[in-house]
């Protein structure tokens, strides 16, 4: 490539924030849906930011794109600055009236379907200019690299360098339902899962569950007809009697509270296993934009007695 001989560096800024977005999501299609372009015009954004520079900073196959180094140099020195133009920009807007715009959030699929999407309909009643786009995944999804504004996770341990504001308390419970019980008997102690149809929740590994009571921990190995990713499907499956299911307590509480599932073990503790929090995660910003923050208060104050 050959450096163009004069060029005006304020003509770039949209070439180089098209940089700053395929560098976030990784995607020359992800990147157009966000900033509004056909694919065609973001790639003829980077061909014209690499004359000016006179190198290459997207390297380009049919499965991957990636930024060279000169590339991601570049992305590093100035994604801080369009972070705060776009943080200065939501402020300004923000303040000159009714907030707006769209907030794409990440959420576990339970924790979605039952709880969360309930609680949007009295959050548009009082802002109506504000759009959500809510993805339900059980899956932990990055949540710069996929575009996300804000994820919804059940975890015991936010990561590092994002926001974690704590929504509510969470809890696992051991369930299972009344005719299972009649037919096989209600476990006294953890030890006696080992006889019983259990119903794991999908990690690597053996599946251990893990019960503390006071000083006392317990690991007990455990077996059963189904394991599964998704703790919608093992209540169900515990509904239909397969067996016992350790269950995030937001999936379980309707049921409870109906008397279709019991909790076995309730003086046992299952520890280790899913989060003992609700928390809203976010990435940094020295403003928070007012869409966002209307957003988790409004799920803090209706998540904020728990799942019962």
């Amino acid at each position: 490539m050959t450096t163009t001989p004069e060029f005006r560096h304020e003509l770039l800024w949209g070439q180089l924030h098209a940089l700053t977005v395929i560098a976030q999501l990784g995607s020359f299609t992800r990147a157009a849906q966000r900033l509004g372009l056909s694919k065609a015009a973001v790639s003829q954004r980077i061909a014209e930011l690499e004359r000016a520079m006179g190198q290459t900073l997207v390297a380009r196959t049919t499965r991957s794109v990636r930024l060279t180094e000169a590339g991601r140099q570049l992305v590093e020195e100035t994604s801080p600055s369009f972070a705060r133009i776009t943080d200065a920009l939501g402020a300004t807007r923000d303040a000159a009236g009714q907030p707006r715009g769209l907030l794409r959030v990440t959420a576990p699929v339970a924790l979605g379907r039952q709880h969360l999407g309930p609680l949007l309909a009295g959050f548009f009643q009082h802002h109506p200019q504000i759009r959500i786009e809510l993805d339900l995944s059980d899956r932990l999804v990055p949540l710069t690299q996929e575009g996300f504004d804000l994820a919804i996770r059940h975890t015991s341990a936010p990561p590092d360098g994002l926001v974690a504001q704590r929504l509510c308390a969470s809890r696992s419970l051991l369930v299972a339902s009344p005719g299972y019980l009649e037919r096989h008997g209600t476990p006294a102690h953890p030890d006696e899962l080992a006889r019983h149809a259990c119903l794991p929740y999908l990690r690597s590994g053996s599946p251990l569950w893990l019960f503390e009571q006071g000083e006392q921990r317990l690991r007990v190995p455990v077996a059963g007809p189904l394991s599964a990713g998704n703790s919608e499907l093992l209540r169900d499956a515990a509904l239909d009697g397969l067996g016992l299911a350790l269950l995030p307590d937001f999936s379980a509480a309707s049921a409870l509270r109906e008397a279709r599932l019991v909790e076995v073990l309730p003086d046992w503790r299952p520890v280790g296993f899913f989060g003992d929090a609700i928390y809203a995660i976010h990435r940094w910003s020295s403003a928070t934009p007012r869409p966002l923050r209307l957003l988790i208060e409004h799920l803090k104050s209706q998540l904020g007695r728990g799942f019962r």
